[in-house]
């Protein structure tokens, strides 16, 4: 067998990328000093981070990828820095003793590839929350900062050219003619990102640290304006605290929930806002859509909670609490404002419909995205139109372009790909329960196996978002591991390394 993929060069691109992760390891090493806390688990990471991505440098002098090359680079690159980031976990682990969560290099890999693929699921206890370092604490936010910045780069710069109608239907909807140059080169646009990016960030810890300076909420110091800013602009869900958001004042509430939003809006269209072209944002209609649905399926949360005479938040609570937890489980955040998993069975179900929808394509959320909703339900509702008046010829629009047959074809199969990876998660999350002698419900690993998958974060029962993911066996947390890989990258760039002819053909 010849392989016709420049593997070399894909690793070697990679390594790169896994060289560079010493730059935001020495951020949290630098803490450690100052707090006086160990850091070996940092400086043991930045040197394997060094020596392994300059040895996979070395493979190849070629920078230049194909298509191929590009679905391998992203897979191996997302795997190995999520392998990487585990380092300090689990060193930190193995000083703490048996009852850190981390004692288990499994479960240190967990927390690490959920913080890089802004899943926000943790494997963290109430134990963990109160002896972990504040430096440890601070790489999970780091990790979940740079997964929503790499998805960023990878999505707009590279992955809008791979993934299942990924340029066609942002060129349409941004009215952009290309849409992975919003300046000349890529570099430039990988920077033109990331100064949106850090913008955001930098306002996000600004707000929540003002709130404190005022006396609004006394427990936003510096350290959690900071820690939350990182993981609420990119959409991922990790906080210092064991109660995530309820640990703090409404307000604080409010002040987040629009830094989701933001985080979860396609960043080409920030672009133009920050460009002074409000037009093309107004005539988004996924920007609309996406609008619409949270502003639609909060009322309908709100609504359900109020009316259950078990749950006596008052008005402004009921509103607050509604709003939230629906903006973060559409972003795909999963920050909790309070413990959902206690809500009446009407408002935990149509938050788990929530896991499905995402936010905006090109922007830091998971899920399959609205954007692919939208096409959908402009395509059921084109065929509908076609089976009363079959002689109709109605293409489907996005703004005032068309998509054409085949993107269509490609999103329809990648949502149904999604929903039966999902169900199979499902199955296997309950098989591996049964067989380990743990206690899982039905909808328990609905939630769980969509949560992972999907990189939503919190479910229900023992993930739920006071909870953690502890509780599931150790084979089942293994295999989430590969499976919020694997989400986050959006399926195809690992499935199509199992085809033998994307090695061979």
């Amino acid at each position: 067998m010849r392989i016709r993929v420049d593997w070399r060069s894909s690793c070697s691109l990679s390594g790169t990328v896994l060289k560079w992760i010493a730059v935001p390891l020495a951020v949290p090493l630098l803490l450690a000093v100052v707090d006086g806390d160990d850091v070996l688990p940092f400086a043991a990471a930045v040197v394997v981070t060094v020596v392994l991505g300059a040895a996979l440098e070395l493979l190849s002098d070629d920078r230049e990828l194909g298509q191929r090359e590009g679905f391998l680079m992203v897979a191996f690159t997302w795997l190995s820095v999520g392998l990487v980031g585990a380092i300090p976990f689990y060193l930190a682990g193995l000083a703490a003793g048996p009852d850190s969560a981390f004692y288990s290099l499994v479960n240190a890999a967990f927390e690490s590839m959920s913080g890089l693929t802004t899943t926000g699921a943790t494997i963290m206890n109430g134990w963990d929350f109160a002896n972990q370092s504040r430096a440890i604490l601070l790489w999970r936010q780091i990790l979940q900062w740079l997964g929503g910045l790499g998805i960023l780069i990878v999505a707009i710069g590279l992955l809008s050219n791979l993934m299942v109608g990924g340029a066609q239907l942002m060129e349409t909807e941004t009215q952009t003619k290309n849409v992975t140059k919003l300046t000349p080169q890529i570099e430039s646009t990988a920077r033109l990102i990331w100064g949106l990016y850090v913008g955001l960030t930098v306002l996000a810890a600004a707000t929540f640290y003002a709130l404190q300076l005022l006396g609004l909420a006394e427990n936003m110091h510096l350290f959690n304006a900071v820690a939350h800013a990182l993981t609420s602009v990119s959409t991922a869900g990790f906080s210092p605290e064991a109660e995530s958001i309820a640990a703090f004042e409404p307000i604080v509430q409010w002040a987040i929930t629009p830094f989701m939003l933001l985080g979860a809006t396609n960043f080409v269209l920030l672009y133009y806002v920050v460009q002074g072209d409000f037009e093309r944002p107004l005539e988004s209609e996924e920007l609309r859509f996406y609008l619409g649905l949270v502003v639609g399926i909060s009322a309908i949360v709100a609504f359900i909670i109020g009316i259950d005479p078990e749950m006596d938040f008052g008005l402004e609570a009921t509103i607050r609490h509604g709003v939230f937890n629906v903006v973060s489980m559409v972003t795909t955040t999963g920050y909790a404002s309070a413990n959902f998993d206690l809500w009446t069975a009407g408002a935990k179900h149509v938050l788990f419909l929530c896991m499905f929808l995402g936010g905006m394509a090109g922007s830091t959320t998971c899920s399959i995205k609205t954007l692919r909703w939208l096409v959908i339900v402009k395509g059921l509702y084109r065929n509908f139109f076609t089976s009363i008046h079959p002689e109709a010829v109605r293409p489907v629009r996005l703004g005032d372009g068309v998509v054409d047959e085949e993107t269509i074809t490609d999103i329809f199969a990648y949502v149904m790909l999604a929903i039966v990876i999902f169900f199979l998660l499902t199955v296997l999350i309950v098989v591996d329960a049964a067989r380990s002698g743990t206690t899982v419900t039905e909808f328990e690993a609905l939630g769980a196996a969509a949560s992972i998958f999907l990189n939503i974060g919190p479910a229900f029962g023992m993930a739920g978002p006071m909870d953690n993911y502890a509780g599931f066996p150790a084979t089942t947390r293994a295999v989430m591991v590969i499976m919020m890989w694997i989400g986050r990258i959006e399926i195809i760039p690992v499935l199509v390394l199992l085809l033998p002819a994307y090695w061979q053909s």
